[in-house]
């Protein structure tokens, strides 16, 4: 069972990430045509990770510390507005754990695996330039994403635990929200498909199911410049295959978070969340901290 304990958590309005217990809000919204988002964001992760209970390892433990620059761009797509992003992090892992009942450590730094996101208003958010934006009240905005992860991070085939996932993910996604007075309401469903680890340890071939992931957010807004939301997901499949034989990994996990975000001036602003989990099957059991600082610029700002 390989770990991988890597997660990518961005600013508002791009929200590249590499996991599907990831959740951001305000993640289906309208913005000026043009515009330019760059993001540098910080998370710290630490809890347990829960392995197949037939593998020779016990009782692991680590902690994340992930920097990541992002990069995100409104664009015009047939008249509604979307957004390409891009996303680099860097990540320092330290784990521990048993394995064959012997404490065992291991530290690893490095990249981990970029990801790039388009992502499609369908309706109820028009393409706008910055004047006809300052008009501009959501009502309900539905939308489609498609977050690609490159398999570009730090990987040792001869190692257990790595950084990197050596594969390709493809999750597609779709977004409603709902403005009602000072509230906005969104919900999510996604899927996540995996190619095949052809690296895997010891020279095996690691396949994995596609998992399934829902997630909401209710979002408060106490004035054009302070918002605060609360946040839900669940999770489920992922099943793997090693060598032809099908792991007991089977996941079936909830999380919730909290966040909180405030516009320091026109083109500054300041975000922070925390996420736990609240019942998990396999994979991870972390509680997360970050922080995300977020500069806008273009469309006539």
């Amino acid at each position: 069972m390989q770990l991988i304990l890597v997660a990518v958590v961005l600013g508002p309005g791009t929200r590249p990430a590499v996991h599907a217990q990831s959740m951001e809000p305000l993640s289906y919204t309208n913005a000026p045509i043009g515009l330019n988002f760059l993001i540098a964001g910080y998370t710290y992760q630490w809890g347990s990770v829960l392995v197949d209970p037939s593998l020779p390892i016990q009782n692991v433990k680590a902690t994340v510390d992930t920097a990541t620059l992002a990069y995100s761009h409104i664009i015009d797509f047939w008249g509604q507005s979307g957004s390409l992003a891009l996303a680099v992090p860097y990540a320092w892992l330290s784990a521990s754990g048993e394995v064959f009942d012997r404490a065992a450590s291991v530290r690893r730094a490095g990249l981990s695996d970029l990801t790039v996101r388009l992502s499609i208003n369908l309706y109820g958010a028009p393409a706008l330039s910055l004047p006809e934006f300052s008009g501009y009240h959501q009502d309900t905005i539905i939308g489609v994403t498609l977050l690609v992860t490159a398999p570009s991070g730090q990987y040792y085939p001869s190692k257990l635990i790595n950084i990197g996932t050596n594969r390709w993910s493809f999750k597609p996604e779709v977004g409603i929200s709902k403005a009602l007075g000072p509230w906005t309401f969104e919900a999510e469903a996604a899927v996540t498909f995996f190619t095949d680890n052809n690296e895997f340890f010891g020279n095996g071939m690691r396949q994995q199911d596609p998992l399934f992931s829902i997630q909401g957010h209710a979002i408060y807004n106490f004035n054009p410049r302070l918002w605060a939301a609360l946040d839900g997901t669940y999770y489920t499949g992922g099943r793997t295959t090693l060598n032809g034989s099908v792991d007991n990994d089977l996941q079936r996990n909830s999380r919730w978070g909290a966040t909180l975000a405030y516009s320091l001036d026109r083109q500054n602003s300041l975000k922070l969340y925390f996420t736990s989990g609240v019942a998990a099957r396999t994979g991870t059991e972390f509680k997360i901290i970050g922080a995300a600082w977020q500069y806008r610029w273009g469309a006539g700002l």
